[in-house]
């Protein structure tokens, strides 16, 4: 594994220009510049307030009313929505210009990505959308404006206009199974590249994180770039320690601005 700096920066860029198929799993990490802020981190969501946790667990969010109208607030006042992507999020659509990215699997729900002009073709969301709205029960999908809008006229907890049942965001919540077609078409990304670049993600939560063995096991140099160890460390070619939003132009454009970088830790 490869992790001094005198090594890594030229040597991952030297991997990206001769790849011919790229894929790329981000996390939270890539947004924290566009003033999303991570779940994990120092400053994370759930680090200040552990409780939250329960508004993105199916079981509380199913049994719980008061769970469900705090989702609602947290849904309304998310910073996705005002949200602009940043230099991270436009690398990787230089990437894909290219002609090397092959797929753009994020566990990301904002929507940041497209925004910056990725092919949603591309893009597998495993973790969904907070874009759209589905029903617990009869699967009906809406937009999440026209439920907002329920809400900020007085209803709280809005049910499903055709059955009655619970709306939840299109996103999956802890307790909830990863949509089988898509958690395939990231795992089948994985499988079909030669550099696999993991950005911005713990990868501490399955089976998205799985993608980086799957990448492995297939022959593709992993390459993490993340501010802190991932479990995932060890079977990785090379690891990068540098904030996301200046390292990944870098590496995108052939390394170039390399020496500008703060340092490896």
């Amino acid at each position: 594994m490869t992790t001094a700096r005198d090594d890594v920066l030229p040597t991952v860029a030297g991997w990206l220009r001769a790849a011919r198929r790229v894929t790329v799993l981000t996390g939270a990490g890539i947004s924290t510049d566009s003033g999303i802020p991570d779940f994990r981190g120092p400053a994370g969501v759930w680090t200040r307030n552990p409780a939250a946790q329960r508004t993105v667990t199916l079981e509380a969010y199913v049994a719980d009313a008061d769970v469900r109208r705090t989702a609602w607030r947290n849904r309304r006042d998310h910073p996705a929505w005002h949200a602009e992507p940043n230099s991270g999020h436009r690398a990787l659509v230089a990437l894909e210009r290219s002609g090397r990215l092959a797929a753009l699997i994020t566990q990301n729900i904002d929507g940041l990505h497209q925004r910056a002009g990725s092919d949603p073709a591309r893009v597998i969301e495993v973790h969904g959308t907070l874009f759209a709205v589905e029903c617990l029960e009869c699967g009906d999908r809406t937009a999440m404006t026209a439920a907002l809008d329920r809400v900020a006229a007085g209803e709280d907890d809005p049910a499903c206009r055709r059955c009655g049942g619970i709306l939840k965001a299109a996103t999956i919540s802890f307790g909830q199974p990863l949509v089988p077609a898509v958690l395939a078409a990231a795992r089948d990304a994985a499988a079909a590249c030669d550099v696999f670049l993991a950005i911005g993600s713990t990868l501490s939560v399955q089976p998205a994180a799985g993608c980086v063995a799957v990448a492995a096991r297939a022959g593709a140099r992993v390459v993490i770039v993340n501010a802190d160890p991932t479990p995932y460390d060890p079977i990785a070619a090379a690891v990068v320690r540098a904030p996301i939003g200046e390292v990944l132009p870098a590496l995108v454009a052939g390394g170039a601005d390399a020496g500008k970088l703060p340092p490896l830790h």
